[in-house]
């Protein structure tokens, strides 16, 4: 039985544990847990036809991690874990200038043609946007994507945990140094113990580069601090609400019992500032009421912040360390980090296993995101 120790519990962590342990590896998880994982702040819109991005090897990324959900929370409901924050509840896209609206069309039924799963695609009257999203501004265009979902990162990464347990995976909440043989990675240790391992999965997101450091690994990656807004709507039902995507890459997303996100700065100008800010609250608010203009009435419940790992080309990387046996990383997924995560736990699982990767490696090198 192959011995792998994972260091990091956010969404990929988790992912990579539950596909080894579903099949039979002895795998260990090492967190820290530590304040400002993105994974416990963020909340994901699955719909990256929507996106404007021109990098095809990203879009390719996000468009597998999204086909892959349903297959993926299918079995972890065979496995017991039927709370797994996901669900397809369609999304709303707004925009000012009607030109923009009907390029992003265009370019949405342009990709439908290889992602038939992103479902109806039209656009929507003012008075029929508002009936499907209260409260809504009527002062926009809206294109509607039926096949887009919401995911709650903290719900998806338990289920993935819990369901890895059932399957024989252990966890320990401790801080972690990687043990290396010349340039052979042979375990870790927490807490002063030691744990051997045939394989160490580094999955420590933002604070990946420390953990590497020691082995004269100098990544180019940073931590992207985004704070998100937390509201309830009194006397609302809005689970079935559609999500919004608002301009600049801002969103709205309701969950279950009148809740309400709004988010998120991407801010770069102080890495690991564990505040949130008046600025940055500022700016979510701003932009969620122009948008949805009843928001207004909804009360602040709490403001989360998370620092997401961004590499300095903004594309993710992942596979083996170069220069080094017995290590396996995956870093650089950023504000994508819930759409592709899951996937690319399943890939880096059955690389960690010997078996073949469904995506060419070359364009997510690793070697992409390391100072030479």
């Amino acid at each position: 039985m192959k011995k792998i120790v994972i260091v990091g519990a956010g969404i990929f962590g988790a992912s990579c544990a539950y596909h080894l342990a579903k099949a039979g590896a002895d795998v260990l998880v090492i967190d820290r847990g530590e304040t400002g994982r993105s994974t416990d702040a963020a909340a994901g819109v699955l719909c990256p036809w929507l996106s404007q991005r021109r990098n095809k090897d990203w879009y390719l990324l996000a468009k597998l991690g999204t086909r892959y959900f349903p297959e993926l929370v299918e079995e972890l409901e065979k496995d017991g874990e039927t709370d797994t924050g996901y669900r397809r509840v369609g999304v709303i896209t707004l925009h000012r200038d009607r030109s923009k609206l009907e390029k992003m069309k265009e370019r949405v039924l342009k990709r439908r043609e290889d992602a038939p799963e992103m479902g109806e695609v039209r656009e929507l009257a003012p008075d029929e946007a508002a009936e499907m999203f209260p409260l809504l501004s009527k002062d926009f265009y809206f294109l509607y994507v039926s096949g887009a979902a919401r995911v709650n990162g903290s719900a998806l990464r338990e289920a993935l945990l819990n369901a890895a347990k059932k399957h024989g995976a252990k966890t320990a909440i401790r801080s972690a140094e990687l043990d290396f043989q010349g340039n052979t990675v042979t375990g870790v240790f927490a807490s002063g113990e030691y744990y051997p391992a045939d394989m160490v999965i580094v999955a420590a997101g933002a604070w990946t580069p420390e953990l590497l450091w020691p082995l004269g690994i100098r990544m180019k990656v940073r931590g992207q601090k985004g704070q998100i807004v937390h509201l309830r709507l009194r006397n609302r039902e809005t689970a079935d609400w559609p999500m919004l995507m608002l301009p600049e890459s801002q969103y709205i997303l309701p969950f279950d019992d009148g809740r309400i996100l709004a988010g998120s700065t991407h801010e770069d100008d102080d890495t690991f500032d564990e505040r949130v800010t008046a600025g940055g609250l500022h700016a979510i608010l701003d932009k969620a009421l122009s948008a949805a203009p009843g928001l207004a009435e909804g009360q602040f419940l709490e403001a989360r912040f998370g620092f997401r790992p961004v590499a300095s080309d903004f594309m993710p990387a992942f596979g083996p360390v170069p220069g080094f046996d017995g290590l396996l990383v995956a870093n650089g997924l950023g504000s994508s980090g819930l759409t592709v995560g899951p996937y690319l736990g399943l890939q880096v699982a059955k690389i960690a296993l010997g078996e073949k990767c469904d995506v060419p490696l070359s364009p997510y090198d690793v070697s992409r995101i390391i100072e030479r």
